[in-house]
């Protein structure tokens, strides 16, 4: 079964739109595990608008499935992850002022960065994943960086679901199949939702892990956090 992790920036989110703890990061972060979540993901940014950096050492103790930072990896970035150990840091090239991460690595271009970097957080014992567009000539590029992992950006495939849902998986699947022959594992994440979900899991080859975060914080609005995360995990079932 590939294991849902969610992303918990929205609830900081909304927490930081009128100020002091409601609602409360780390309630969540513990609610959503009990709910059956396996994981807790969050995305600190430099302007702390959503996630800050007391969150981000505040949910270390409580996080008991997998603790995944996502994160452009400047080197206050790299210090906090290197000091908190998450189980996964997933790094990802947004620039500081964008709203949401909008592309991938080029790992041909920054190969020899992503690298150094990287060996940093094996070194440290920390899993790594790179965030990737579904561009299966980008794979080897980014194995040789010494990732563990890519993760899908799956914008493209929640835009175009509705329109031609084969067409629009056609390279996450041929991005997968290129990754599980160079030793890489597979997660995915962006945008995807109730809707779209099912379909890209029971397609992609080998997908390990999603991360949700917009789509299941906004449903949970109408259908409750509870029912709402194991509605994802149904998504996610192999029966």
């Amino acid at each position: 079964m590939t294991k849902l992790s969610v992303n918990i920036n929205k609830i900081a989110t909304l927490r930081n739109a009128r100020g002091g703890e409601l609602p409360s990061v780390t309630e969540a972060a513990v609610k959503l595990q009990k709910f059956g979540a396996q994981g807790i993901t969050i995305h600190p940014r430099p302007d702390e608008r959503h996630i800050t950096r007391k969150d981000v050492y505040d949910l270390k103790p409580l996080v008991t499935t997998e603790y995944n930072i996502e994160g452009n990896p400047h080197r206050a970035f790299i210090d906090m992850v290197l000091e908190v150990k998450p189980e996964q840091v997933t790094l990802v090239p947004d620039a500081d002022d964008a709203i949401t991460s909008n592309a991938g690595w080029d790992c041909q271009k920054h190969g020899a960065f992503l690298k150094e970097v990287i060996r940093e957080f094996n070194d440290a014992g920390i899993r790594t994943s790179i965030f990737l567009d579904p561009n299966p000539e980008m794979v080897k590029y980014a194995a040789q960086t010494g990732a563990d992992r890519i993760e899908l950006y799956t914008e493209a495939y929640a835009k175009n679901y509705t329109v031609n849902r084969e067409q629009a998986v056609q390279d996450y699947v041929k991005t997968a199949e290129e990754a599980h022959l160079n030793g890489l594992g597979v997660n995915a994440g962006h945008d995807l939702s109730l809707d779209n979900l099912k379909y890209f899991a029971d397609t992609v080859p080998g997908l390990l892990e999603v991360s949700i975060g917009h789509a299941l914080i906004s449903e949970a609005l109408y259908m409750g956090m509870e029912n709402t995360v194991q509605a994802y995990l149904k998504r996610l079932a192999k029966w």
